[in-house]
């Protein structure tokens, strides 16, 4: 698996939420609403992925399985936000 774009949408911030982003893989598979978070002690970048609340229940609406895809995604997207806000 490739990822083969990044898009990122700034926002106004809140509670640490600055930006939305989405990837493409193989440009087949889109996956968005990620959610791109200020890390606490201003080091840098967090990701969270899309839920929705059921009730008193959050349900994921998608996440990586695995590390490595996981890693890919973080990596990929922090790596295009450090670019828009240099």
């Amino acid at each position: 698996m490739k990822i083969t774009e990044v898009q990122i949408i700034p926002i106004k911030a809140n509670n640490g939420l600055i930006a939305f982003g989405s990837v493409l893989f193989d440009d087949c598979l889109f996956l968005g609403s990620i959610g791109i978070h200020k890390k606490l002690d201003g080091s840098g970048y967090r990701i969270t992925y899309p839920t929705k609340k059921i009730g008193e229940k959050d349900i994921n609406i998608f996440h990586p399985i695995n590390k490595e895809v996981s890693k890919l995604i973080e990596d990929e997207i922090i790596k295009k936000v450090n670019r828009l806000f240099a």
